[in-house]
């Protein structure tokens, strides 16, 4: 009996080229017969439409969302603004993307902190108090800078310039180096425009982290903007993946799958180390680029120039952490990005890190993260 081929629509109220490959490669590989252009290109709802599932981005468009729900089918939405429609989500990992950039600054130095954002919607809100909650735990405060076009005075046409000026006496009188990181990729390239403008050095004294949304797209070879790759193309084959077997059982999942971010794709923007001590900044690039050898504290101190001892009371008192711990978290960090983003071996990842046996890096890992690092790899896969 010939196969049937399934009818899939696309009623995506948001999109990126990205996700759009993610859910091409998953239909090709099963031979999906997908329609799109209508929404996507013409900004018009096929009402009367009759398929067999729907991959949709529901975050704004009311008439879309209700069209959605008149079709009646297995759908999948990649946002979770409308919780409460009977639908399956897969949906990026706001909340460690935030942990990233944290981190991210943090290992740089960094001592003050901004959030930018001009939106209240839940994927911003969820970076930002992330972001601020990991910085507090750090013993660090966060500036929270939110733009709301309903304050500002003047006609609509002026608020372009409103937001601006607003923008850019912010990064003026905020405490240097500042660390700034930006709800999305379009408001990391606004904030690096005006910090230009303002004639603030990037990133000395203003370090800019976005989002991949728009930065790691067409002509991202260009920027120079920092930003977090949330593997938006996994996200949209794990979409299409997970409609797959709705259409088949007829059963939708109660929890949102997650995908995790891979990493912050480190670009001029942020490429600094805020510390104002030259040996721990060359023991810190040295860590960096030798992780996977086999170092010991001997060498760092020796490329860095310094004693061991100096070298111990430089991190304890610009890091609030010793050489050891860094290299580990180096170590530790890198591991977690090569599990979640490829398929190489274990064995080969404990190498690449600097493990000298796969049961040192087993045991590192599962006190670090409390999972072994076989169970890491399957959470990144499936959601947690």
């Amino acid at each position: 009996m010939k196969k049937k081929h399934r009818h899939v629509l696309l009623a995506l109220g948001w999109y990126d080229h990205r996700l759009l490959q993610g859910i091409a490669s998953y239909a090709t590989q099963h031979s999906w017969h997908l329609a799109a252009h209508s929404i996507i290109h013409e900004k018009i709802i096929p009402w009367g439409w009759q398929g067999d599932g729907v991959l949709a981005w529901l975050a704004a468009d009311d008439e879309l969302a209700k069209f959605v729900v008149s079709v009646k089918k297995p759908t999948v939405d990649f946002s979770l603004r409308r919780q409460n429609l009977p639908f399956a989500h897969v949906v990026q990992n706001h909340a460690l993307t935030g942990r990233l950039v944290a981190r991210h600054f943090l290992e740089r130095g960094f001592r003050q902190f901004a959030f930018y954002s001009d939106s209240r919607n839940w994927s911003q809100i969820g970076r930002g108090n992330s972001f601020e909650t990991y910085l507090r735990q750090h013993g660090h405060s966060c500036r929270t800078w939110r733009w709301n076009e309903k304050t500002a005075q003047g006609h609509k046409t002026k608020l372009w310039a409103a937001r601006r000026r607003w923008l850019m006496q912010h990064l003026r009188t905020a405490p240097k180096p500042l660390a700034l990181f930006a709800a999305n990729g379009s408001l990391a390239v606004e904030a690096h425009e005006i910090s230009v403008d303002a004639n603030l050095g990037i990133p000395h004294e203003v370090a800019i982290v976005g989002i991949d949304d728009y930065l790691l797209s067409v002509g991202a070879h260009s920027t120079h903007i920092s930003g977090v790759d949330t593997r938006l193309e996994e996200q949209g084959y794990r979409g299409a993946e997970l409609l797959d077997r709705m259409m088949r059982t007829g059963q939708t999942p109660a929890r949102p799958l997650l995908i995790q971010p891979s990493q912050v794709v480190t670009r001029k923007s942020s490429d600094v180390l805020a510390v104002p001590h030259e040996g721990l900044c060359k023991a810190l690039r040295f860590i960096v680029a030798c992780f996977s050898e086999p170092l010991t504290i001997q060498n760092i101190a020796s490329a860095a120039g310094m004693s061991e001892r100096s070298l111990h009371l430089a991190f304890r008192q610009h890091l609030d952490t010793t050489p050891g711990m860094k290299l580990i978290e180096t170590r530790l960090e890198n591991a977690r990005r090569l599990l979640g983003s490829s398929d190489e071996k274990i064995e080969t990842i404990a190498t690449r890190c600097g493990y000298p046996s796969l049961n040192a890096f087993f045991i590192a890992f599962k006190k670090s993260t409390g999972a072994t690092p076989a169970e890491f790899r399957r959470t990144q896969r499936l959601g947690s």
